[in-house]
């Protein structure tokens, strides 16, 4: 376990929200120029999945609620929100693996359709362990909105199922697409894993 004094630390706090932000940040913006969803039925179902994102009732979005759960916690937020904006500028200011994954979600989810369900499949996992991680020192973490909200509400779960049955559908209609969505669903998982790698070298650089 960590000691409560890193635990606590504002800079650490700011460091792990930065990165995980970033990353989410990116798939958030990403999700905006996926292709071969350009159908009426579709665009219906991929507009539900902004409104999850970025439609929360008044003016609330993910980005606000995760920014405010870890200001409450005493983290130290070297961003602000609006800051989060152009990809390559965001890049430009994090680490170079999580600068890796900004610059490949922006690229993979515009030709591809695995990226998206990679991301979507993890992510009630990753967001559960997150939240259980800090609550071991932040037992409110659970009730901040971003989390309690997302779980209540199997947001996660249900983009998930959503992510790989529209995905199918459309390889139904163009089976050539297979190798390179399965392809870019690796490549961006692989990612992933050195994202968490990243937050784990934060904490590891202080224990």
């Amino acid at each position: 376990m960590l000691p409560k004094s890193v635990a606590h630390s504002p800079e650490i706090l700011g460091q792990i929200y930065l990165v995980y932000q970033a990353a989410m940040h990116a798939t958030r913006a990403a999700v905006y120029f996926m292709p071969y969803l350009n159908s009426p039925a579709l665009r219906r179902r991929k507009l539900q999945i902004y409104v999850d994102d970025d439609g929360l009732p008044g003016g609330e979005t993910h980005h606000y609620q995760l920014a405010r759960a870890f200001r409450n916690i005493g983290a130290e937020l070297t961003i602000g929100d609006e800051e989060f904006g152009d990809t390559e500028e965001l890049a430009r200011r994090v680490d170079p693996t999580t600068a890796y994954f900004l610059r490949l979600t922006r690229a993979l989810y515009a030709r591809s359709l695995g990226p998206w369900c990679a991301v979507e499949v993890m992510s009630d996992d990753w967001m559960r362990a997150l939240a259980d991680g800090l609550a071991v020192h932040h037992p409110g973490i659970h009730d901040e909105a971003y989390f309690a909200e997302c779980f209540a509400g199997h947001v996660e779960e249900r983009h998930a199922d959503e992510s790989l049955e529209v995905t199918c559908m459309v390889l139904r209609e163009r089976p050539h697409l297979i190798d390179d969505t399965l392809r870019d669903a690796k490549a961006i998982a692989e990612a992933l894993d050195g994202v968490w790698g990243q937050l784990d070298n934060i904490i590891a650089a202080r224990h």
